[in-house]
């Protein structure tokens, strides 16, 4: 017994870490292991729910405990914090989000001879699980799976692969096709009857010229802060409505009272029409489509929303610009905003709400904001992306 090691934390990448610094996947911590490399379990230790588990890539963690995962999700950001020479400050528990509550989804589609195989690729590598099951989709999205087999077993030829792209929006679910072609009336035909059969919102295929959609029997949309916006094509959405709400109502706490905000990286407007209802908001947005959808829906709401098409990493906001707000919402891409954030550093904004879905750029900016005078309050860990190593966040800086 004396040759046991026990697991005392996760790594980034979800193996666990013995006291003495061993790395072996697939253990929980509180777990034993011996020198042959046997387990026993611990107390954070679970039965994974999926059969697929754990050669699918959907998930990394199924086989830890809610409480092993919370700790994990805020030890990533801790530890990022840490290598930049900065104090972790008071981390709100975990919001994590739960089974079967995953709106929108990246799937590989393959022909096999006869066989199509649908699912998420395997862990560092390009085979497709084909799923039989999914305990992170919501089940209107994982509805389409068996149709789906069915309809591209028509249209992919043998050894070809198709991306498969699901939203789910206020009409039901939003399917984009990439690298598939149509080809002749019966394949048409087949298309229209699937969308029509399984009640899509809209199908859009993409065969390498771009997404044209096929079927929309009225405009998609998603509701942000209780108007419907259009969703383009491919469009980013917050993975979970229930993620999305711990998001907005901590972005909300930072922002409070304030009058004018920036929403900068707003997106199709997850924080800016939440935040239009009290203050005036200007909305800057890279990608043109949902600014413009943003834009559209602002005026027709009558809200209190300026949105400009704006690259925010060749040209931040800065200086006078900067004056004219109370608060700032940041929500960049996992790139981080490191352009932005050195503007704001010498900005004398009263607060920032910073949403991060990668906890290392996310700490290099953090430096910035605190060696420029501000103090990092508070995050709030959100684990949208159930069971997996993607982790996000919401922090409150304050001068």
């Amino acid at each position: 017994m004396n040759d046991l090691s026990t697991v005392v934390r996760l790594a980034g990448r979800g193996d666990g870490v013995t006291a003495d610094g061993r790395h072996i996947p697939l253990t929980a911590p509180g777990d034993r292991v011996d020198a042959a490399g046997n387990i026993m379990p611990g107390p954070h230790r679970q039965t994974p729910p999926c059969r697929h588990f754990p050669r699918c890539g959907g998930c990394q963690l199924q086989h830890v405990d809610d409480t092993a995962y919370a700790t994990f999700i805020a030890d990533r950001i801790g530890g990022a914090l840490i290598a930049q020479g900065l104090e972790v400050p008071p981390m709100a528990p975990a919001h994590l989000s739960p089974p079967r509550t995953r709106r929108r989804a990246s799937l590989r589609a393959e022909k096999q001879g006869k066989r199509i195989v649908i699912g998420f690729n395997e862990g560092a590598s390009h085979r497709i699980v084909d799923m039989a099951e999914c305990n992170v989709l919501h089940p209107a999205l994982f509805a389409l799976v068996a149709p789906l087999r069915r309809l591209l077993a028509t249209l992919l030829r043998d050894r070809r692969a198709a991306g498969v792209q699901m939203t789910l929006t206020d009409q039901g679910v939003d399917l984009l096709l990439e690298k598939v072609t149509v080809e002749g009336l019966t394949a048409d035909e087949a298309v229209s009857d699937f969308a029509r059969d399984q009640r899509l919102a809209r199908l859009t295929l993409d065969d390498g010229y771009g997404p044209q959609t096929r079927y929309e029997p009225e405009p998609a949309t998603v509701t942000l802060g209780g108007v419907p916006v259009p969703l383009p094509p491919g469009a980013f959405l917050q993975a979970t409505a229930d993620g999305e709400a711990a998001l907005v109502a901590e972005v909300r706490a930072i922002v409070g009272e304030a009058g004018a905000v920036a929403d900068l990286f707003s997106g199709l407007g997850t924080f800016a029409l939440p935040l239009s209802e009290t203050a005036k908001v200007l909305a800057a947005e890279g990608a043109r489509d949902p600014a413009i959808a943003l834009k559209a829906v602002g005026a027709r709401a009558q809200r209190h929303i300026l949105v400009e098409h704006r690259d925010l990493f060749r040209r931040p906001l800065g200086g006078k610009e900067l004056e004219r707000f109370d608060a700032i919402v940041l929500d960049p891409p996992r790139a981080g905003a490191r352009e932005q954030v050195e503007l704001l550093s010498a900005s004398n904004i009263a607060r920032i709400a910073y949403v991060s879905c990668n906890p290392g750029t996310f700490a290099r900016d953090a430096k910035s904001l605190v060696d420029g005078g501000y103090r990092l309050s508070k995050i709030t860990p959100v684990g949208q992306f159930r069971w997996s190593t993607h982790v996000e966040l919401v922090a409150a800086f304050y001068r």
